[in-house]
């Protein structure tokens, strides 16, 4: 049993490192305008600059996850926190759209090492009674990190120019580093002497990479085969990972355990509903209705300060509640916020932005932090730290596929272009779509909710 030193030692670390990934995440999407125009670079190749990050972090953190539980979660964390901050280095510096790209996909792996290994620390120290406000402080963090990226990636890329986002980041991941080293003296690493499987790794990080590359080229039909060529490679992956002695992902999780099967469903039908909607209202704002980058992230902020406000209440319910219908109604409060941005014309006003991102800052809050809590208190100690990975996985893989159906539906609508007023009709076309295909996802994400059953387990 941790004692409550550990506890908030183990807590403060792990909300910080949980504040700076989503900061940055969100406030590159303020600071994509100005870097458009300084690279001239339009809107599926501003895309990429996003989607590069959640690539490289899809494709390690399962990975991570697994060699976090064999050698070490602190460890892995530190490690990872080094490489976030070493990639905000470059990412100041960098100087053309190539270099731009490959240091955020630098910055994805740094971020799959943080992610994949941050809540397993949490559910190490925290028993399972304590874990839901844990992890709701933690999410806390996590939006409060995406409530003030727009608007620090807004004062900043008005004041100080874009690269400003960047540079922000480094002495906060220095300070991690330093008080990982100098307070958090536990190591965890319950599957220590087991082996790592390099071949199942090596298939799983090839077909994410297959899959997301084959989103990218969508709608033609050389996407559609490399989605295809991609999916096969994932059942080979579930063909090896169910005959391994040591797998890096223990796919019987999947089919024996209804709670964590079902719960990772849920989130990744969450994240992939929800996450282009800060890349279009990025654009729209500043494009469509005039705002200025620092105007624009203000206005933002008022989905994640939902999210930041609600998050520790949600958690601290779904320690007294069944956790299922906590997190079954803030997937509709969440489904209610994207139907309403189907509606989203130029002259639309402002109050319908306004109460949609009131409605899904609050609907995410009642979500995540209870079923982030159901996923990690389906499984055993020894596999934490893949349920941690599985945790950022289902969170990355959904946003790619987010960021996906935006890079899809822009490219049908608007093409390789630049956002000019002489196409902004087509602009709203394509966002207005996308939201729809979005609410339709997070329809489904209700069901998968609903379905995994009561969730309450025994203490651990």
């Amino acid at each position: 049993m941790s004692t409550n030193s550990e506890k908030n030692v183990a807590l403060i670390i792990t909300t910080l490192g949980a504040f700076l990934t989503p900061y940055m995440s969100s406030a590159v999407n303020i600071a994509l305008p100005a870097i458009g125009s300084e690279f001239q670079m339009g809107v599926v190749s501003l895309s990429w600059i996003a989607t590069a990050y959640l690539l490289a972090a899809a494709v390690f953190l399962v990975p991570f996850g697994r060699l976090a539980d064999l050698y070490g979660r602190k460890k892995i964390y530190a490690y990872g926190m080094a490489i976030y901050t070493l990639a905000a280095i470059l990412l100041t510096v960098s100087s053309s759209e190539g270099e731009l790209i490959a240091f955020r996909i630098l910055e994805g792996l740094g971020a799959a090492m943080i992610c994949g290994t941050g809540v397993a620390i949490l559910t190490s120290v925290f028993p399972i009674h304590e874990r839901g406000k844990a992890l709701g402080i933690n999410l806390a963090a996590t939006y409060f990190g995406l409530s003030m990226g727009p608007f620090l990636g807004g004062f900043l890329t008005g004041h100080f120019g874009w690269r400003s986002v960047f540079l922000v980041n480094v002495p906060l991941g220095a300070l991690v580093v330093v008080l990982i080293a100098w307070k958090l003296k536990g190591e965890w690493s319950w599957a220590r002497g087991e082996k790592f499987d390099m071949v199942g790794s090596s298939l799983y990080s090839l077909a994410i990479i297959v899959v997301v590359y084959g989103i990218s080229l969508l709608p033609s039909i050389t996407g559609a085969w490399a989605i295809l060529a991609g999916i096969v490679l994932l059942i080979a992956f579930t063909r090896l990972e169910a005959r391994s002695p040591s797998p890096v992902l223990n796919v019987h999780l999947f089919r024996s355990n209804r709670v964590f099967a079902l719960s990772n469903l849920a989130a990744f039908l969450n994240y992939s509903s929800t996450y282009a909607v800060a890349f279009f209202l990025s654009l729209y704002l500043q494009y469509i209705q005039g705002f200025s980058p620092q105007a624009a992230g203000t206005f933002l902020l008022l989905q994640p300060a939902m999210q930041a406000i609600f998050s520790p209440f949600a958690g601290r319910l779904s320690d007294r509640l069944e956790p299922r219908i906590v997190a079954s109604a803030g997937m509709l409060l969440t489904v209610a916020g994207l139907a309403v941005l189907t509606f989203l014309r130029q002259g639309s006003s402002m109050n319908l932005v306004t109460g949609s991102l009131l409605l899904l800052g609050i609907g995410f809050a009642f979500f995540s932090s209870p079923n982030t809590s159901a996923i990690m208190g389906a499984v055993e100690k020894r596999y934490y730290g893949v349920a941690s990975g599985m945790v950022g996985t289902m969170r990355i893989t959904g946003q790619m596929l987010s960021q996906g159906i935006a890079i899809m539906v822009s490219a049908v609508y608007i093409g390789s272009s630049q956002i000019v007023p002489s196409n902004y009709s087509q602009f709203i076309t394509a966002m207005n779509v996308a939201f729809a295909i979005l609410t339709v996802l997070c329809t489904l994400g209700i069901f998968a909710s609903l379905a995994r059953g009561r969730i309450r387990v025994k203490s651990v």
